[in-house]
């Protein structure tokens, strides 16, 4: 393949992506920014595979109008042919491909870790192992748990755009405020069918266009938020409960997390952000008690 063929094909993903998101009404600048990022690619005399191989990321973020996300979708392209991201916005992702390439995980361990801990990018799923959810999933001993930590290490450690934080040091995340706030509004727009919808590739035989997608902003968090399309999600009737949110912040540190109804517990009826817990219950409880009318002032 030729250097300008491999420029624009990686040029045409950025088009698409600009479309996918200008439809779905995303922000205007992050619009614009796939669309500089394609005239780019398209002007530039080097191999953008060539740029990568001798200089990483920071050789592609040299060039004009690519900056660390777009560097990293860029390097993502170039290793391995996909888009997660893209696929996302087609409705074409499917989490178990993604997973099965981390060295020891198979079809079967693929599914169960995407329908386990709803997670679909190697970044949400190193999050969890990071967590210790893997450790609650049944049949997920010791042993297991260090095959799929040690594969999924040594898969990141090749294709991240920016070493992993220190041991113990966790990754910036929304606060569980802006997490559930954007999940209210996501069901409530979705609900009132005021949202664009995505027809996915997966479990969706007749391909309609069913899946509401919303696009915002909380501070300085750029949020994509959708439903789970997952197998266990039909299979439980929560494909209208459970709601995934990608987000990334102005350093472009992304990340993933699920909120679901809590059925059990203190928190049962409540909506939950998985993984954090935690923050939820104690949101919960100091939540101030919803005033209580006076009777000696009703009529």
């Amino acid at each position: 393949m030729t250097c300008s063929e491999i420029n624009r094909q990686i040029a045409e993903r950025m088009r698409e992506t600009a479309e996918l998101l200008a439809a779905q009404g995303a922000n205007p600048f992050r619009i614009g920014a796939y669309r500089r990022a394609a005239a780019t690619l398209e002007a530039a005399e080097q191999d953008v595979g060539a740029v990568f191989a001798a200089r990483g990321v920071d050789g592609l973020m040299a060039l004009p109008g690519v900056g660390e996300s777009i560097a990293a979708a860029i390097r993502e392209l170039v290793l391995t042919g996909r888009w997660s991201q893209l696929e996302r916005l087609r409705g074409t992702l499917d989490p178990t491909t993604v997973f099965r390439a981390i060295p020891g995980v198979g079809p079967a361990l693929a599914r169960r870790l995407h329908d386990a801990l709803h997670v679909d990018t190697l970044e949400a799923l190193e999050a969890a192992v990071h967590e210790g959810r893997l450790g609650s999933i049944p049949g997920f001993g010791p042993r297991r748990v260090a095959v799929v930590r040690a594969g999924l290490a040594s898969l990141l450690d090749r294709v991240r755009s920016r070493p992993r934080p220190p041991a113990g040091g966790a990754l910036a995340e929304p606060a569980v405020e802006f997490l559930l706030d954007v999940d209210r509004q996501y069901r409530e727009l979705a609900e009132r069918g005021l949202l664009p919808t995505i027809a996915p590739r997966r479990l969706n035989p007749a391909g309609r266009a069913w899946l509401p997608i919303l696009h915002t902003e909380r501070g300085p968090w750029h949020f994509t938020a959708i439903f789970s399309n997952t197998a266990r999600a039909h299979e439980l009737g929560r494909t209208h409960d459970w709601v995934l949110l990608y987000f990334y912040d102005g350093e472009h540190r992304e990340g993933q997390r699920t909120v679901v109804t809590e059925t059990t517990g203190l928190l049962a009826g409540e909506r939950v952000v998985r993984g954090r817990e935690q923050e939820c219950k104690d949101r919960h409880v100091h939540r101030p008690p919803a005033p209580v009318a006076d009777p000696g002032h009703a009529g």
